[in-house]
């Protein structure tokens, strides 16, 4: 694919606010991602081979130096607030409990809830707001 045709469709992506785009080119997968508009206006070009190489399994959330890493469990787009111009759920130093709401990740028109497997302190939110999520994306981490 040629860079004007990938500028084009950039372009596209912004003026229709879209978050990512996938077009299919012969042998070839081209997928564009861009973070929610009110974050940045980054473009992320990824490509690969029509066949897909096959996807781990994303390990259990991880202990890491007195944390808890969140991961995301499922492919999809990111939201840290209930809605739009609502306050997120939660911020970097909040002190959230077990079984709390930390975001939610909207999969195939669902909204699955993230909920916190232990309590502690947010120490750092890994994702943007609106940002697509893989299997395995570290989305939070909390201090025990």
């Amino acid at each position: 694919m040629k860079e004007a045709d990938i500028r084009k469709y950039a372009a596209l992506m912004k003026e229709l606010e879209l978050t990512g785009l996938e077009i299919k080119d012969e042998n070839r997968v081209v997928r564009l991602e861009r973070s929610y508009p009110a974050v940045t206006d980054s473009v992320i070009l990824r490509t690969s081979a029509a066949a897909p190489a096959p996807v781990a399994e994303p390990s259990a959330n991880e202990s890491t130096d007195n944390c808890t890493v969140m991961k995301s469990t499922l492919v999809g787009v990111f939201y840290a607030a209930p809605a739009e111009n609502a306050e997120p759920f939660v911020s970097i130093g909040d002190r959230v409990e077990k079984g709390q709401t930390l975001c939610i990740i909207e999969a195939m028109k669902l909204m699955n809830e993230i909920v916190a497997e232990e309590s502690g302190v947010i120490e750092k939110i890994c994702v943007a707001n609106g940002q697509i999520v893989e299997f395995g994306t570290e989305l939070f981490r909390i201090r025990r």
